[in-house]
C-alpha cells in the first residue's frame, strides 16, 4: 500500500471510529408512545418519569440508550402511522398507551414487545392477554384499573357534596372503552341514588360544549375516567368548572393541583416509572409474556381547600383526616 492510500486509510478508520463506538455506546432503542405531545416535547414529567425508570435500571439516554418520543397530539387516528413508523425503525420495545394505541400497536407487530404504562382497560376481560400474571404474547405493563376505583370517587364525591343528586360523567371513547369504570358507577349510582350523566368528548375543543351539557341536564357534580386529554391539560376542565361552579373528583391528582376540587387514583407519574423497569428487564432478555402485569399499591385523595371554599362547599372532617394531600 502506498503512503497516499494508507494515510486515506487511517483517515477514514479515524474518521468511523467515533461514529461506530457512539452507535456502540448508545445500544437498545426503544420508544416511549404518548396520547398528547411527545414527551420530551409536550409532557416532560412524563418523559422524565420514564428516563428516571430506566436509569433506576442501569439504562441512560444518550449512553446505553436511545429513545424515540412519539405523541398522538390526542388524535387516535394518528396511532396507526405511529407504530407503522417504529416497526420500520425495528425498535427493541414500545412503551404505549391502552386502547387505539394498543389496538394500532397490535395490528403493526406481533414481535416487538409492547409494554402498556398506565393502562386503563381490562386487558383480560377484552382478550388482549390471558391473565394478569402470566399475559403471554408481545404485551405486558402497568395497569391502573383497580376494582371499584370508579365507584369509590363517586362515593368520595357524594360524601364532599351529599346534596348532589344529578352527577355527569365526562368522558372520552377515543381512547380507551371504560366498560369496567361503567359498569362500577352504574352500580354505585344506585347506592346511592344518583342520576347518571353521559357527557362524552374527543378533543379539548370540546369541553366548552360538553360543560353546556352538563348544565343543560342541571348536573350538580361531575366526575370523570382517567384520559389522558384532561391529564396533560387540566386546566381547562378546572377553569370551567368554577365558572358553572360544579364540584368534581378527578382521576389525577394534576386536577386538584391546578384548582379542581379533589382527586383519587394511582400517582400517573410513579407508574411512568415502573413501566420503564419493565423495558429494562425486557432488554436483558425476559420475554414480556412472563412479565406480570402490575397494578397499583396505593390510591392517593388530594382535596383543595381553596375551590371547596370558592363553591360554598364544607368537606367534612372525616373526609379530610383521610386525605393524602389536602390543599390550602
Amino acid at each position: 500500500m502506498d503512503r497516499r492510500a494508507f494515510l486515506a486509510t487511517l483517515t477514514g478508520v479515524l474518521l468511523t471510529a467515533p461514529l461506530a463506538a457512539e452507535a456502540q455506546q448508545k445500544g437498545h432503542r426503544v420508544a416511549l408512545v404518548n396520547s398528547g405531545a411527545p414527551a420530551n416535547v409536550g409532557a416532560p414529567e412524563v418523559g422524565e418519569a420514564f428516563r428516571r425508570g430506566l436509569r433506576e435500571s442501569g439504562y441512560v439516554e444518550g449512553q446505553n440508550i436511545t429513545i424515540e418520543y412519539r405523541g398522538a397530539e390526542l388524535k387516535a387516528e394518528r396511532f396507526p402511522g405511529i407504530m407503522a413508523e417504529l416497526v420500520r425503525l425495528a425498535v427493541d420495545v414500545i412503551a404505549l398507551p391502552c386502547g387505539s394505541a394498543l389496538n394500532a400497536a397490535r395490528q403493526a407487530t406481533s414481535k416487538i414487545p409492547l409494554v402498556v404504562v398506565a393502562c386503563n382497560d381490562d386487558l383480560v376481560r377484552s382478550g388482549i392477554v390471558a391473565s394478569l400474571a402470566r399475559p403471554g404474547g408481545n404485551i405486558t405493563g402497568i395497569s391502573k384499573l383497580a376494582p371499584q376505583l370508579a365507584q369509590k370517587r363517586l362515593e368520595l364525591l357524594k360524601e364532599a357534596f351529599p346534596k348532589a343528586a344529578r352527577v355527569a360523567v365526562l368522558w372520552n371513547p377515543s381512547f380507551s372503552e371504560f366498560v369496567t369504570d361503567w359498569e362500577e358507577l352504574q352500580a354505585a349510582a344506585r347506592q346511592l341514588d344518583v342520576r347518571l350523566q353521559s357527557v362524552e368528548f374527543r378533543t379539548p375543543d370540546d369541553f366548552d360544549r360538553a360543560f353546556a351539557a352538563m348544565t343543560k341536564e342541571h348536573a350538580e357534580a361531575f366526575t370523570m375516567f382517567s384520559d389522558p386529554a384532561i391529564f396533560f391539560s387540566p386546566g381547562r376542565v378546572v377553569s370551567l368548572a368554577a365558572q358553572t361552579r360544579l364540584p368534581a373528583i378527578y382521576a389525577f391528582k394534576e386536577g386538584p393541583r391546578a384548582g379542581g376540587l379533589m382527586s383519587y387514583g394511582a400517582d400517573i407519574l410513579d407508574l411512568v416509572r415502573r413501566s420503564a423497569h419493565h423495558v429494562a428487564k425486557i432488554l436483558r432478555g425476559a420475554k414480556p409474556g412472563d412479565l406480570p402485569i402490575e397494578q397499583p399499591t396505593k390510591f392517593e385523595l388530594v382535596i383543595n381547600l381553596k375551590t371547596a371554599k370558592a363553591l360554598g362547599l364544607t368537606i367534612p372532617q372525616s373526609l379530610l383526616q383521610r386525605a393524602d394531600q389536602v390543599i390550602e
